[in-house]
């Protein structure tokens, strides 16, 4: 959530990100108004409370003569105490209910516009000429027999597959590729739970506008994480953190499950959009001064995993108005996919800012000893559709499929051929 005293301080940034998200900037003003009644609210009802205190010292000095006058004034103010401290503490709810409605701070720099206005920032590798007309990711995978959605979708139903044969192995060789590379950055490897509570989900800003793409268990009151981002971002909730031991980097391997409501129609073939996936996903708590540079080094990890894959692949700059409610500013890593002839998502790297800590009231000493806010960060390093990448950057004319050099150690073989 955004804070409230810089708003006072500086209402027409908050305009100004709202402009650049395509919302309505007026919200800065009915916030402001809020806060404004809340706090005069809260004025009277102190200043009751202490003109209650007074009467009660007054009542036990009186006389009998002036007491009983004295007791009937006292019983007045106690009622207008109890009506005071009601309209404080109803304008205290109605003011978070509304903070908690309004996105994050667009970082100054970010293109505006919306899911189109994306900035290309660079362009790395040539997408490969083929001297054969290519296959498509599932058609290989079904070749190879890694990919079997057919049975997927009979025992789960729609956008649900089974990795099969050498499909596992090649997931789980990426998977830890993408773990061992974050280990050694510095990382703590995390294993998350993936049922969270309501409030921890709250707290990352995923019941908003992409509530509908959350699985919610309505008898255990929890949901089904769309990805380890959630958990481990509640994993410091309400805890004061060693301002010493900044930045926390955490890297998180986990099963993510996403509805895709509203995506119908949307690659539907294969396994570029569906319910159930693996994700390797690195998550930061970092001194909010230095999340920018943080943030860039993210990207920079996402990178380097690219580059290990031999992938062509572009970084664009999201545009403000499709930036998820947490995100300040998101980088996203598109690799080329060849018979789609175009690039398509497969990192993203988010920077919350102290967004998601105001939420969840993760915070650190700072140098004057007082707590503040943490900030944030996300970002992919590895994930279910990058074998989508991989299969169709890497095929042969036979079908069989040359495996990236860095990924030979972790899969154990050079190619992967053919089984029918």
């Amino acid at each position: 959530m955004i804070d409230l005293r810089a708003l006072r301080e500086d209402p027409d940034r908050l305009r100004a990100s709202q402009l650049a998200r395509g919302e309505d900037p007026s919200v800065a003003d009915r916030l402001l108004g809020l806060d404004s009644e809340r706090r005069s609210a809260l004025t009277r009802f102190e200043t009751l409370r202490s003109e209650q205190k007074s009467m009660g010292k007054s009542v036990s000095k009186a006389s009998p003569e002036e007491r009983e006058t004295l007791l009937v004034r006292a019983k007045a103010l106690a009622a207008d105490v109890k009506a005071a401290e009601a309209e404080a503490d109803r304008l205290a709810a109605e003011l978070e209910r509304a903070v908690a409605g309004v996105p994050n701070l667009v970082e100054e720099g970010a293109p505006e516009g919306g899911v189109d206005d994306f900035k290309v920032i660079e362009t790395v590798g040539v997408p490969r000429t083929f001297d054969f007309t290519p296959r498509d990711h599932l058609e290989l995978g079904e070749k190879l027999g890694a990919i079997d959605m057919e049975r997927g979708a009979k025992v789960s139903g729609a956008r649900f597959y089974f990795l099969t044969g050498v499909g596992a192995q090649l997931e789980l060789a990426l998977l830890n590729m993408a773990m061992n590379q974050a280990v050694a950055a510095g990382f703590t490897p995390m294993i998350p739970p993936v049922l969270v509570k309501p409030e921890t989900m709250e707290g990352t800003g995923f019941l908003g506008s992409h509530a509908d793409e959350v699985y919610r268990l309505p008898a255990d009151d929890l949901y089904l994480v769309g990805t380890s981002e959630v958990p481990l971002a509640g994993y410091h909730a309400g805890e004061i953190l060693p301002a010493d031991a900044l930045p926390n980097r955490y890297i998180g391997w986990s099963p993510c499950f996403r509805r895709e409501a509203g995506s119908y129609g949307k690659d539907t073939r294969g396994i570029i959009r569906v319910h159930q996936f693996n994700k390797v996903e690195m998550f930061v708590y970092t001194h909010p001064d230095d999340a920018h540079e943080e943030h860039l080094r993210l990207l920079a990890w996402e990178r380097e995993m690219l580059d290990k894959l031999e992938l062509p692949y572009r970084v664009v700059d999201i545009a403000a108005g499709d930036l998820g409610t947490s995100a300040a500013r998101k980088y996203d890593c598109e690799a080329w996919v060849p018979t789609q002839e175009t690039y398509r998502e497969l990192t993203s790297t988010s920077n919350c800012t102290e967004f998601q800590a105001r939420r969840l009231n993760v915070r650190f000493r700072g140098e004057d000893g007082k707590p503040r806010f943490a900030a944030t960060l996300n970002g992919t390093l590895g994930t279910t559709r990058w074998i989508v990448a991989i299969l169709e950057n890497h095929q042969r004319e036979d079908g069989s499929v040359v495996v990236p050099e860095a990924l030979r150690p972790y899969l154990g073989r050079d190619v992967l051929e053919p089984v029918g």
